[in-house]
Parts: structure tokens; C-alpha cells; sequence
């Protein structure tokens, strides 16, 4: 079972530093996210998913996608349990319930972009002020948080 540790100098309380950066590719689809929300999912199936996490479970990043798919976040998270450890099983579950064409060009895009119109900045401006961290200028998106905060950008 991967580790997950609490880190004291965050301000988003217990951080899981074993799950996927939102910036790794799905090996199937190409979706960025995906891997991370897999790996969620399978937390939350095991109960391990902190409370921290559990706010935007679905939603945020997670709902997002699901949105841009359109398929019903509850739909993954059966593909997820139906399949089990099987990551071919659940390629092929998953590949079956989405479009056949992702648009994985235009997600991965907009992911990456998150945080970066003028209501974004002004939002991640404001995350930045909560942890503490306002002077850091290299992190330009809401992934790139997401990275920070699981120690991934130092």
C-alpha cells in the first residue's frame, strides 16, 4: 500500500505524496489527470483517501474531466472497482465508456492552462496567500499547485 504522510508546512492539511502529478499522461488515452484520478479513486475504494482530498473528489480536476468526456464521475469510479488491480481490464473498460475521440489535445491544454485567465490568477493569487507562499512567481496553474503541494516543485 503506497505511504501517505502529513506534511506540517502545508496548508491543505494530510497530503498524499504518492499520488500521480496531474501533469502524467494516461498510457491509453493520452488524458492528463486521468492517472491521478485513478489513483484517487482507488484511495477512496480503500477508504484511504484523506479528508483533505475527499472536498474535491469529483469535482475540481476530476469533475472537469469528467465534464469534457461527458461521462458521470460514479461511472470511472465503477470502472475503477469493477477492474480491480488489472490495468489492462480497466484500459479497456475506460477506452469503451469514453468518446471515441478524447480530444485529449484540447483537454491536456486547458489542464495545463488552469489558473492562468484573469479570474484564475486572481484565484491561484489567493491560494498562494493561504499557504503562505505569495512570493513564488514560477507556479503559474492550479497543477502546478497541486505539484508544490505534494513536493514535487520545491
Amino acid at each position: 500500500m503506497p505511504k501517505t504522510t502529513t506534511s506540517a508546512t502545508t496548508a491543505t492539511g494530510e497530503v498524499c505524496y504518492d499520488l500521480p502529478s496531474p501533469y502524467i499522461p494516461h498510457p491509453a488515452t493520452g488524458l492528463l489527470h486521468l492517472p491521478r484520478f485513478i489513483a484517487k479513486i482507488r484511495k477512496h475504494l480503500e477508504n484511504t483517501l484523506p479528508v483533505s482530498y475527499q472536498r474535491n473528489f469529483t469535482k475540481g480536476f476530476d469533475g472537469f474531466l469528467c465534464l469534457h468526456l461527458g461521462v458521470e464521475p460514479n461511472t470511472i469510479i465503477a470502472a475503477v472497482r469493477e477492474s480491480g488491480s488489472d490495468t489492462a481490464a480497466l484500459d479497456k473498460r475506460l477506452l469503451a465508456l469514453f468518446p471515441a475521440d478524447t480530444q485529449t489535445a484540447k483537454w491536456n491544454r486547458e489542464l495545463v492552462q488552469r489558473g492562468m485567465s484573469e479570474m484564475g490568477r486572481a484565484a491561484l493569487t489567493d491560494a498562494k496567500k493561504r499557504m503562505g507562499i505569495s512570493h513564488r512567481d514560477d507556479l503559474l496553474s492550479f497543477a502546478d499547485m497541486i505539484d508544490f503541494d505534494e513536493g514535487r516543485i520545491t
